[in-house]
């Protein structure tokens, strides 16, 4: 065989095999169009599955039009109890400070409160009242000013009868300095405590004629439902 049949039957074998190649992958590509094709059937019926059948108001999922409409499930929910489903009620509330006094029966200093923001918690005067039971967060800050060596605050609760502490918070007050004649410091405390309902909250010092400021951004409690 002469160099030139050899070449011939090298291209010849080559040609071949490329349109063995371009076959098969026309048929790879028929099949994946074909595939597409049967997802697209299928997308296109579950869409009109889901579209509002003719005569059917939009506006209220089980209601009919005229003869022959379509008939489907009631919601009896309506929008309004379905938006308080997803959205669960929790009680809160934010207090801030009104005046503070000393109770001698106690040997403490009270603070009065007032209600920023509330919901579903009583407040009177020094006290919160839970009505509703389960686990709180509950915190509080007071800024002091008195120059003794410590100040702070206990947090208790009281129900049928029977009282006791929840939180503590205590800091040492700096020295007054020649700049200032007040002795500034503030004690923060926070944490998370079942409550039972009708549990009876009140914050108080445990010292006599406690200087307080009585400043929204520096003095205030809070509690919510977790």
């Amino acid at each position: 065989m002469s160099a030139t049949a050899s070449r011939r039957a090298v291209c010849a074998a080559s040609l071949a095999m490329a349109h063995a190649c371009v076959g098969l992958l026309l048929l790879q590509s028929i099949r994946q169009i074909r595939s597409l094709r049967s997802d697209l059937v299928e997308l296109q019926r579950r869409v009109e599955e889901h579209q509002v059948p003719a005569g059917r108001d939009p506006g209220h999922p089980w209601s009919t039009r005229g003869q022959g409409g379509w008939r489907g499930t009631r919601d009896v929910r309506g929008p309004s109890r379905r938006k308080m489903r997803q959205t669960k009620w929790r009680a809160f509330l934010h207090l801030l400070p009104v005046s503070s006094h000393s109770d001698d029966e106690k040997d403490c200093t009270v603070v009065k409160w007032a209600p920023s923001q509330s919901q579903g918690l009583l407040v009177s005067g020094e006290t919160i009242t839970v009505v509703t039971g389960g686990p709180y967060f509950i915190y509080s800050q007071v800024l002091y000013k008195n120059a003794t060596v410590f100040m702070g605050h206990v947090i208790s609760k009281s129900l049928n009868g029977a009282g006791g502490t929840l939180m503590k918070c205590f800091t040492s007050m700096p020295e007054r300095s020649s700049i200032s004649s007040k002795a500034l410091n503030s004690c923060f405390t926070a944490g998370v405590h079942f409550l039972e309902s009708g549990s009876v909250l009140e914050l108080n010092i445990p010292r006599k004629s406690a200087e307080v400021i009585l400043k929204p951004h520096s003095t205030f409690l809070g509690i919510f439902h977790i």
